[in-house]
């Protein structure tokens, strides 16, 4: 994947990918949020190709980092709640 690729998927996940709390949310804010990176990656050039010859399929990348910050949160709040 060209490094122009990789970029733009960095920036945009790190935009638009926030903590979900169930997993039936995260699977349809993934499929949304999956959409809307295919279509502005297209906006700006990027075949959606490039991107899932590096990554795979992104609705399941972007799956994958929904849960990711989901459980960082609840650790976070975890940690808040024993410290009180």
């Amino acid at each position: 994947m060209s490094e122009h690729a990789i970029e733009f998927l960095r920036g945009w996940i790190g935009e638009k990918v926030h903590c979900q709390s169930s997993q039936a949310r995260i699977d349809k804010q993934a499929e949304t949020l999956a959409k809307e990176c295919a279509a502005k990656a297209a906006e700006v050039g990027i075949p959606l190709e490039d991107i899932q010859e590096e990554v795979g399929d992104i609705q399941e990348l972007i799956a994958s980092r929904l849960e990711e910050a989901a459980e960082a949160e609840e650790s976070q709040q975890a940690s808040s709640k024993a410290a009180e």
